[in-house]
């Protein structure tokens, strides 16, 4: 007789599956190459050191990171691919991505359109 998994309230082994608050991070991982993509790549980078100790504050806190991203219309692509296109030599939206990357226990959805939700 087999024995029965022990009940585990943590599904997933490195975030809560319940959570009353969760830290956002939406459309950060972003090449900013489109019309006013300059202008907005500008406002984020400046933002971008106060986002990453937001995040590092949430994570002392245990608060769940989830990435919330727009995938380029690249419809076949995933978080792996995303990240590389957003890091390659000359992009505009690098030097937030390098500072504001997913880490392995933070949550990564890619929009399936505009919106997340």
């Amino acid at each position: 007789m087999a024995a029965t998994p022990a009940k585990n309230e943590d599904l997933h082994g490195n975030a809560p599956d319940k959570s009353p608050v969760a830290l956002l991070m939406i459309d950060l991982i972003n090449d900013f190459e489109f019309p006013g993509g300059e202008s907005l790549f500008e406002q984020t980078l400046s933002m971008t050191p106060r986002l990453r100790d937001l995040k590092r504050r949430a994570k002392a806190h245990d608060v769940p990171v989830v990435y919330v991203n727009d995938n380029f219309g690249r419809w076949q692509s995933d978080q792996r691919k995303l990240i590389e296109h957003t890091l390659a030599d000359g992009g505009r939206g690098r030097p937030v991505a390098e500072q504001l990357l997913p880490d392995d226990d933070d949550y990564f959805v890619l929009k399936p359109k505009h919106s997340g939700f």
